[in-house]
C-alpha cells in the first residue's frame, strides 16, 4: 500500500512539476526560435564546406605531389624527358590563350 500524502506534499509535488514543465517549455522555445534554427543550419553548412574544402585540398595536394614526383628521378634530379614536353604543351596553351584574347579584342 502507498502512504497517504499530506496536502503540503501534494502541493510541493505540483510546484516541482510546474517548474520542470516551465524549464521544458523554455528549452523547446529556445530550440524552435528562428535564430536558433538559422544558427544551427549555418553551423551545419559551415561544417560541410570545411569538410569539402579539406577533401578538395587533400586531393589537389596529392595530385600536385604525384605530378611533381613524376617529373623527378628518385634521387631528386629533374627528368628532362618529361619536363620538356610538359613545358612545350604549357607554352602552346599560353600562346593559344594570347592569340584568342587578341582575336576577341580586334
Amino acid at each position: 500500500m502507498s502512504e497517504a500524502r499530506t496536502p503540503a506534499q501534494i502541493e510541493a509535488d505540483i510546484v516541482r512539476r510546474r517548474e520542470q514543465l516551465a524549464e521544458t517549455l523554455d528549452e523547446i522555445g529556445v530550440r524552435m526560435h528562428p535564430q536558433t534554427i538559422i544558427g544551427d543550419a549555418r553551423a551545419r553548412v559551415a561544417s560541410t564546406v570545411d569538410e569539402t574544402a579539406g577533401r578538395a585540398f587533400a586531393t589537389v595536394n596529392r595530385v600536385v605531389t604525384d605530378v611533381r614526383d613524376g617529373l623527378r628521378h628518385p634521387d631528386g634530379s629533374p627528368r628532362l624527358e618529361r619536363i620538356v614536353p610538359v613545358a612545350l604543351v604549357a607554352a602552346g596553351l599560353v600562346g593559344l590563350l594570347v592569340v584568342s584574347a587578341r582575336h576577341k579584342r580586334g
